[in-house]
Order: structure tokens, then sequence, then C-alpha cells
């Protein structure tokens, strides 16, 4: 069930990254979503390993994921070499 919840926000949270994130990624908007998916997983996951716990309910979960998906939309657009304008 936490990994669902992860999976919920994680979309919200790459819809907001990817607003906020400019240029556009490979694959589009679905990719970044997905790779916004991804952060927030990531983050969730660091968040949880490191403190101990990923700060409870959504609002805080939902500003661990943006975190991680804003960082992976980044990585994303340094690695696929598109500018950010």
């Amino acid at each position: 069930m936490h990994i669902l919840f992860w999976i919920i926000v994680g979309f919200i949270a790459g819809a907001l990254a990817k607003a906020v994130v400019p240029g556009e990624g490979p694959g589009g908007f679905v990719g970044d979503l997905i790779i916004g998916l991804i952060g927030a997983l990531i983050g969730g996951f660091l968040f949880q390993a490191i403190l101990g716990h990923s700060y409870g309910g959504w609002i805080g979960s939902t500003f661990v994921a943006f975190i991680g998906a804003v960082v992976m939309l980044f990585i994303g657009r340094a690695i696929s070499g598109r500018r950010m304008v």
C-alpha cells in the first residue's frame, strides 16, 4: 500500500515539477511525468531511509516527491543535452 501511495503522489509531483523545470525532455510530456515519478519514488525512499520517515500526510509527502522529481528532471535534461530555456 505504501508504494501505491508514492506512485499517486509521484504523478502529482511529476506534473508539478514539469511546470517548474523549463524545457522539454526527450520523452515529451509523458516522459517527463515518468521521470518525475521515478524521482518522486527515489526521493521518498531516500527520505525514509535517511530520516526514518517521509514526512506525514499528503502535503509533506508531495513536497518530498516534488523535490525528487525536480532533481530527476534536471538530471534528465542534462543527460539528454536539451537546453533548458
